[in-house]
């Protein structure tokens, strides 16, 4: 990783990228987001601060663990313009992503847990599905998709018409 020396205060696209691991692609999404800002020279190129090594480092790190990027904007909002954040910066906004984090882990666990639950056509029309429909009501009188032909069945009923085409039903996914 190439060194910069402490006199350049400002850095090229190239110089950010190679320091922070992020392509230079990503770098210009990342400011098109609003995530990190450059200023132009006269000649039209991007500048940045070098506090915008921790910002990028940041960024990657909160997508790693999958926090939106309106959320990450949101949070790089609160941080001090031309001033490196801080490690007390950093840990106040990760803090305020804990619970997100903890729910989501709770879910993948649940989704671990209960894969092989699932059936192989992936309509999740299983007796009791806690991963499609955790707090399924429907699922105590019926399926899947025969929930859906009886539905059917009632507006059937009720529409006088329904006698003359035939009810189909279907093993699954319906």
């Amino acid at each position: 990783m190439p060194q910069i020396p402490e006199k350049i205060h400002e850095l090229t696209v190239g110089q950010l990228a190679a320091r922070s691991g992020a392509a230079v692609s990503a770098l210009h999404f990342y400011e098109s987001k609003g995530l990190i800002s450059s200023r132009r020279t006269s000649g039209n190129q991007r500048r940045f601060s070098r506090d915008t090594l921790r910002r990028v480092a940041f960024v990657r790190a909160a997508q790693r663990v999958g926090i939106p990027l309106a959320t990450i904007r949101e949070a790089l909002a609160e941080l001090p313009e031309e001033r490196t954040p801080t490690r007390d910066d950093w840990a106040r906004l990760s803090e305020s992503w804990r619970s997100e984090l903890d729910e989501r882990i709770k879910q993948l666990n649940r989704l671990r847990d209960h894969l092989t639950d699932c059936i192989g056509c992936g309509c999740l029309s299983l007796d009791s599905c806690v991963l499609s429909n955790p707090d399924d009501a429907f699922g105590e009188r019926r399926a899947g998709s025969r929930l859906l032909v009886e539905r059917r069945r009632e507006a059937n009923t009720r529409d006088k018409r329904a006698s003359r085409a035939p009810e189909r039903e279907t093993e699954c996914c319906g």
